[in-house]
């Protein structure tokens, strides 16, 4: 007997094998599929305790938001004008100045839109990562997150000034500690430690050495933005007479565990290193194209990197992330390709970030023995008909909003829409209250 059987969607398993599958079934015990295949082949030992018949609706596996800091919805519609990222930018609330409670509040907000959006697993940094870290998981999300390690002074960065302070780094690197302690494996699993040094210009290289060895120790995978800014690479250049992959390399964390966002101004030789590495580049399309940047992506995945997705401060909506992701890489080939379709992209969001955090074996697909997290999109709408390729329909058309269903461990955490662990009403409302309070904060310092 299974808990759940969801019947009559089209399925998009990311399997090659079986691709799609029309009018199919999902078998759902406890925490795992138990069974996936063609209605007609529905074995009568699949009875359910419960039945969810869902004809029009195309269920994927979990989206997989590999970069992302939920606290920065509070950047929505203002500082994406700004052109650089908000802990370089003067005139905006910065990390530092953040706090705990405030950080929860925007933390859930933003955690509350990738649910809705079909996000099941976030990976997350900024402050106060003792307090978020758990708050987003009480939502029902799988996340990894970090506090921001750095050990340079974010008081004086947006002004232009790099300096570096070694007892920062040693709090930073004592609090990762501690939150390893506090939560690593909480929330029956879900919640976990991911190492985040800031980037390579915000961590001195004692400390970028120091992250390395810790990552050795602990097994934790690591995440860090990188080449994100051409301020990025001369400061490294000026302070480590190396571009940031160099730097990386020379420390010990530029390998097949390490999670890297941006990529942006990557010379041909970081290319090739990036890519002989099997370093995991987390792509941020439209937040790169809002900057007015693209990561060479057709570069980076024929030298050997793996490419994932994320949405970084931009809504959480991975459907558009795929579609940017699709349109970005084609403007830079010129051409549309057999190289870059909607399975590429749709491997990014799924199976692809589910390797860049070692769970390949358990997320990413709709395929028998899996973890079941997966995500029911609804396709009776104006601007999903006619649905003659799914797939291609989910990419070019769809958006977040056209979400119905989430399910993370077997367990339903949405339905029609609508969060069933949280009062999505006073979550938007504790967020809009700390918004306006640390943005008038900042205009009067400002």
């Amino acid at each position: 007997m299974t808990d759940l059987l969801l019947t009559g969607a089209t399925l998009l398993t990311g399997d090659p094998v079986q691709p799609a599958i029309q009018d199919g079934f999902v078998a759902i015990a406890g925490q795992r599929i138990v069974g996936v295949g063609p209605r007609a082949a529905l074995a009568d030992s699949f009875g359910a305790a419960a039945r969810l018949e869902l004809p029009g609706r195309v269920v994927v596996p979990g989206l997989i938001n590999i970069h992302t800091h939920a606290a920065l919805c509070l950047m929505r519609g203002i500082a994406l004008d700004m052109g650089h990222a908000p802990a370089y930018t003067p005139g905006v609330p910065h990390g530092h100045e953040i706090a705990a409670d405030e950080a929860v509040a925007l933390a859930r907000l933003g955690a509350l839109e990738a649910l809705l959006f079909g996000s099941t697993v976030m990976t997350d940094s900024f402050v106060h990562a003792d307090r978020t870290l758990p708050a987003m998981a009480e939502l029902g999300l799988r996340v990894f997150a970090c506090g921001r390690i750095h050990d340079v002074d974010f008081s004086r960065v947006h002004d232009g000034e790099w300096r570096y302070d070694p007892a920062i780094g040693d709090r930073a690197l004592a609090d990762t500690r501690a939150l390893m302690r506090a939560h690593h494996g909480s929330h029956g699993g879900r919640a976990n430690v991911i190492l985040a040094p800031h980037a390579p210009d915000t961590c001195s290289d004692r400390l970028l050495e120091q992250v390395a060895g810790l990552a050795r120790e602990t097994g934790l995978r690591v995440m860090t933005h990188l080449s994100q800014s051409r301020d990025e690479n001369r400061v490294i250049r000026e302070r480590s007479a190396a571009t940031p992959t160099e730097l990386l390399a020379r420390v010990g964390l530029l390998n097949d565990r390490l999670i890297a966002a941006h990529c942006i101004h990557v010379t041909p030789d970081d290319v090739a290193r990036i890519g002989g590495a099997g370093v995991t580049v987390a792509h941020v399309p439209k937040g790169n194209a809002t900057g007015g940047s693209m990561a060479p992506t057709p570069r980076l995945r024929a030298a050997g990197a793996r490419l994932a997705l994320g949405t970084d401060n931009l809504t959480q909506d991975m459907a558009e992330a795929m579609r940017w992701a699709l349109a970005v890489a084609r403007v830079q080939e010129g051409t549309v390709s057999s190289g870059w379709q909607p399975r590429d992209v749709f491997a990014m969001a799924t199976e692809n970030g589910a390797a860049a955090l070692g769970l390949d074996h358990e997320l990413g697909r709709l395929a028998q023995g899996r973890l079941a997290d997966l995500v029911v999109f609804d396709f009776r709408r104006p601007h999903l008909t006619p649905c003659l390729d799914p797939l291609g329909t989910l990419v070019h058309d769809a958006q977040g909003r056209d979400v119905e269903h989430v399910f993370i461990d077997g367990r339903q955490v949405v339905r029609d829409g609508k969060p069933l662990l949280v009062d999505a009403a006073r979550v938007r409302a504790e967020a809009q209250a700390v918004a306006e309070r640390l943005w008038a904060r900042a205009r009067a310092v400002s």
